[in-house]
């Protein structure tokens, strides 16, 4: 049986009221909605939470009074809102989940609240007393500290000069600054004018022997030509122009640094055969006046040959042949010790020119024995120098064959024996002064070989060996009851002995 339709004119009502009941159900639903469900962001969401409760927490401790904590030597627990004292040690508890403090050191704690405004003997504070005490400690100590950069850049106005006068003061330094060079060329202008005044030019004959002290500067000095101005310098009329002219050569040709024969001391060792034999010379290291007595390398070759070349041996040799000053023939000799240094070229034009005459005259004259004893050194150094290197020669095979026939070609030894120089040393022997008679019985030593039969006839020397013996002995003994083993005149009566025991 089929179902029977529902006329039209009930189906309209029937709609109507389920439109209705759905219009209802939708208003219900929306007035009744979870929050939860909402389309949010959930950090913002937690954000903003956090923030509320923090400005709750806020207003709560500003609505209650603060207790301030006293710490002491063991852990105690902090309670919300106390205030902890600076230099408390603060922890947290990870077994209690509570913060602790305590002490961290008695003295830095009382050191630290020293003249703070906090006064820990109040019991309580307000947060409103708190933030007025911080404006006001933040305001006082804005005040003292201006005071105090007021009177300390007054301080440094009054102790320091402001930069810009600096920078203007270096700005002209800068330009004066000047390199060795450009000062030795300033100085060999100012010696070589004709404008100069003696003063001038002496001034700067001394303030250029300091600069060609240095090796590559007395270089730099020939490099312009200023070596032949001061060689010139010998053939001056004015004494003190060739003092100082030979001060400035002897300084360029020798390559040891401020320690010239200017009375300046330092410690020689003398480890030279001096006897002629296998025997060594007693090593003396007491403090001597050193004259050319330097290292074994102390010459500069370059400027030694250009110095030969430009007639400075021949000007040397004549200044110490004529009368002169004492001073001045002083530092002739040591320029001609310094030339002639390690320079075996030089050495055989000093005797082809007749240097050992023109010494021995030096050293006849009266007044002149302080000339006498470095003219004995020199001749001790040419003649060590000389039995070195052929010695040298021999053992290592370093040197080169020309120098050593250089060397052999200097036939000092027979040269000293007939000037007579074997009688002139031994009479220097005589001699006051104990580091002159050193320095002449070494001599005595290294001509022993050559002048052996005129030292035996010459009774003066006998005698004089005789005496020397005896006062060295008494000052040797001397040394030995101080607890000197090793001795300065137990060395002096070495070489006496062995010298007396070679002439028997």
């Amino acid at each position: 049986m089929a179902p029977q339709s529902l006329p039209s004119s009930r189906m309209a009502p029937l709609g109507m009221l389920l439109g209705l009941l759905m219009a209802a159900c939708f208003t219900f639903c929306l007035s009744h909605q979870n929050l939860e469900f909402a389309l949010t962001n959930p950090e913002k969401s937690s954000t903003k939470e956090t923030e509320r409760k923090e400005t709750k927490a806020e207003e709560e401790l500003d609505a209650e009074v603060l207790e301030v904590f006293h710490p002491t030597h063991e852990w105690q627990a902090l309670q919300p809102g106390q205030a902890v004292p600076a230099g408390s040690h603060v922890r947290l508890n990870l077994q209690t989940g509570e913060r602790e403090a305590k002490l961290q050191y008695e003295d830095k704690f009382r050191n630290n609240l020293k003249g703070k405004r906090l006064d820990i003997n109040t019991n309580t504070y307000t947060s409103q007393d708190l933030k007025s005490a911080l404006a006001k400690f933040k305001e006082g100590a804005e005040m003292e500290s201006s005071k105090e950069d007021k009177a300390r850049q007054a301080e440094v106005k009054r102790l320091f000069r402001p930069i810009e006068e600096l920078k203007k003061d270096f700005d002209e330094l800068n330009v004066v600054i000047e390199t060795d060079m450009q000062i030795m060329v300033r100085l060999i202008n100012k010696f070589n004018s004709s404008s100069s005044s003696l003063e001038e030019k002496i001034a700067a004959l001394f303030d250029l022997e300091y600069y060609v002290h240095q090796m590559d500067n007395a270089q730099d000095l020939l490099s312009f030509g200023g070596l032949q101005v001061v060689i010139n310098g010998l053939n001056s009329t004015e004494p003190l122009v060739k003092e100082y002219a030979a001060f400035v050569l002897g300084a360029a040709f020798s390559r040891f640094l401020m320690a010239h024969w200017r009375a300046v001391t330092v410690t020689a060792w003398y480890g030279a055969r001096a006897f002629g034999s296998q025997q060594q010379a007693p090593k003396h290291h007491g403090n001597v006046n050193v004259f050319c007595k330097e290292e074994l390398d102390a010459s500069n070759p370059k400027v030694q040959v250009e110095a030969i070349e430009g007639g400075a041996l021949q000007k040397l040799l004549v200044i110490l042949a004529t009368e002169q000053p004492l001073t001045a023939k002083k530092k002739v000799l040591f320029a001609l010790c310094s030339l002639l240094r390690h320079f075996p070229y030089a050495q055989r034009q000093f005797l082809k020119l007749g240097g050992l005459q023109v010494l021995r005259t030096l050293v006849q004259e009266k007044g002149t024995e302080v000339l006498a004893v470095r003219v004995v050194t020199l001749l001790y150094d040419l003649v060590t120098e000389k039995m070195f290197a052929e010695e040298e020669a021999e053992l290592t095979q370093e040197m080169s064959p020309e120098k050593l026939q250089q060397y052999r070609q200097v036939h000092l030894l027979p040269g000293l024996w007939e000037q007579g120089w074997c009688e002139i040393t031994a009479h220097l022997l005589a001699l006051p002064e104990h580091d002159a008679r050193e320095k002449v019985l070494q001599t005595l030593g290294v001509l022993l070989t050559t002048c052996r039969d005129r030292y035996r006839q010459d009774p003066q020397l006998g005698r004089t060996l005789a005496s020397l013996q005896a006062e060295y002995q008494v000052l040797a003994s001397l040394e030995l009851q101080d607890g000197e083993d090793e001795g300065y005149f137990q060395e002096l009566l070495g070489s006496v002995n062995s010298l007396l025991k070679e002439l028997r």
